[in-house]
């Protein structure tokens, strides 16, 4: 550790959340969809798009636009949509264009999984994309929907966004509206200026398959290419993490240097704070929009000096050797180090983004266990494009409601009684995840079918396990290296946690939504509970932990704490 590294990490989040806010004050103008800048060239656009979907946006705006209920089918319905396009051009990609590699459909378990993972905006990637993916299946198939996955979680921060600002509606707004600015005033243009800076600081965006180099041996090798650079500028922005290559952002070809390295931490982080700055604009809460950013900024904050202060002590084995190494660089790159693997590791853990400029499989135990717990916290940290601002509310109105029984009062937030009806859809979004995540860990822990998949006994492939459902349920997307998931198990356990992640987790949100858009909208009073300053910033931290901790804590102890133990116990026994 030294004071650069730590500056380092402090400037990385400072300038995402800086970043964050004048992006967020223009979210929350395409969420209003009052003019921007961007009209002249887009507003043509727009309009073409809803002609030939057939799509009426006056008509909706003329009755106020969906209920909850309505806005939660359109959002399903466009994602089993999604799923089948997507199945059915991953298992027929030797029969569609662009596929200059010639490489084979994909067997139907890993057309599912790496659908599943696509349109929940996981990006978990069972396969080495290089060689199983054409160009067209990246193109047409998975960074569309980097898109769109983004853009439907976006669109359901706008829904809950809308239901504080109401009083006494039953409309959230239009699903598919919301998709459609989302898309084009949002994600398209950053996606574009983005790709453009990748291309300009030196990664490939070709059609071409491959180059051929020539070894200093003599010898022939064979480089892969894609048109990468627009394609890892949605993968940040979108917080969606599914590289080109297998090696993800820790690639040359994805992250060449320090500046896109830079650019893409920024990337993976910065609309998950600006839909909380819009969420705050559009309810008229700027100073309680800040106390939740400061809840994700500490948070990251805390796990990159964790992981920091773990990557940069000696492995016990290395310091018994007596080795002259201050820094565990096993799966960093030197280019990057630890400061950067480490902050890096903490903001895609966060974010429900994934990708990776180092292998958390070679963390020490500790560093892979916080960025494994972060996951588990509820990826809302700053969370996903969408998902972190929700899952951040529902934390929120928990928060409130322990604080309405401790002084015996009906707990309020922002303006929204909270009673029991709310707090009983919230229970049942926040246990999907201790169900998907144990449930499915516990029945893999003892299965022989699913324990051929792992690399390494005892506790570290126990963390092997864990971390993968946790990323699955978490609609992360990262995973441990240790762990060979492409199986019909662990495709299919695997695809059915991201469902549950993604879909039992969003849809309670959005009956939540409906439940307090038809409330009045109450005034502040003196009884009121602050919850724009430390006291409710020091609640929610505490009820995000608490939850966390009684959940996830046993499993924990088993996986990479007692893996710590056992490396220290192992050295001393020399």
């Amino acid at each position: 550790m030294n004071p650069q590294g730590w500056a380092e990490i402090v400037l990385t989040i400072a300038v995402t959340v800086g970043l964050a806010w004048p992006l967020g004050l223009y979210m929350a103008r395409v969420w209003k969809g009052e003019r921007t800048w961007l009209d002249p060239v887009l507003k043509p656009v727009e309009r073409l798009i809803y002609a030939g979907c057939g799509v009426k946006p006056d008509a909706f705006a003329a009755k106020g636009g969906q209920g909850w209920l309505a806005y939660a089918m359109s959002f399903l319905a466009f994602s089993i949509a999604s799923f089948v396009i997507l199945y059915l051009t991953l298992r027929f990609q030797n029969l569609l264009p662009l596929n200059p590699q010639g490489f084979a459909g994909l067997s139907p378990d890993l057309a599912f999984n790496t659908s599943v993972s696509f349109i929940t905006n996981t990006n978990w990637q069972a396969y080495v994309p290089e060689t199983t993916l054409s160009t067209f299946s990246q193109m047409a198939g998975l960074t569309s929907h980097n898109f769109l996955s983004a853009a439907a979680g976006i669109a359901l921060a706008a829904a809950v966004a809308r239901a504080f600002a109401a009083n006494r509606s039953e409309n959230l707004g239009d699903f598919w509206v919301d998709l459609t600015r989302i898309s084009l005033y949002i994600l398209l243009p950053f996606s574009i200026v983005i790709a453009l800076a990748y291309v300009a600081l030196g990664e490939p965006q070709t059609l071409i398959a491959n180059v051929t180099a020539h070894t200093l041996e003599g010898a022939k090798q064979t480089i892969a290419l894609f048109p990468t650079a627009s394609q890892e500028a949605i993968k940040q922005f979108g917080t969606n993490g599914g590289g080109i290559f297998n090696a993800n952002s820790a690639h040359p070809f994805e992250n060449p240097n320090a500046i896109t390295n830079l650019i893409e931490i920024i990337s993976m982080n910065v609309l998950s704070y600006a839909c909380v700055v819009a969420f705050g604009r559009i309810v008229l809460a700027a100073k309680e929009a800040r106390a939740l950013v400061a809840v994700m900024a500490i948070f990251v904050l805390g796990a990159s000096a964790a992981i920091y202060a773990t990557e940069t002590q000696r492995a016990p084995a290395l310091a018994a050797a007596h080795a002259d190494a201050s820094v565990n660089m096993e799966g960093k790159e030197v280019r990057f180090g630890a400061p950067s693997t480490a902050v890096w590791a903490a903001n895609t853990t966060g974010a429900s983004d994934g990708g990776v400029n180092g292998m958390h499989d070679s963390f020490m135990p500790l560093g892979g266990g916080v960025a494994m717990f972060m996951i588990q916290l509820g990826e809302m940290l700053p969370g996903g494009v969408g998902s972190g601002l929700y899952g951040m509310v529902v934390m929120a109105l928990i928060a409130v409601f322990v604080a309405g029984l401790m002084v015996g009062r009906t707990p309020e937030y922002l303006g929204k009684k909270v009673e029991a009806r709310e707090i009983k859809y919230a229970m049942l979004a926040v246990l999907i995840l201790p169900l998907a995540i144990l449930g499915f860990s516990g029945v893999a822990a003892v299965l022989p079918v699913a324990l051929k998949g792992l690399a390494n006994p005892g506790a570290h492939g126990l963390s092997e396990i864990l971390y993968a459902y946790s990323s699955a349920t978490g609609n992360n997307g990262s995973a441990f290296a240790g762990l060979s998931a492409n199986t019909p198990w662990w495709n299919t356990t695997l695809g059915i946690a991201m469902l549950l992640g993604r879909f039992a987790y969003a849809v309670p949100v959005l009956a939540i939504a409906g439940s307090l858009a038809a409330k009045p909208k109450l005034g502040a009073t003196t009884g009121t509970f602050p919850t724009d300053g430390p006291l409710f910033i020091g609640l929610l931290i505490g009820v995000i932990l608490i939850m966390g901790g009684l959940q996830f804590f046993p499993a924990l102890a088993l996986g990479p704490i007692v893996e710590h133990f056992q490396a220290l116990h192992a050295v001393a026994a020399r």
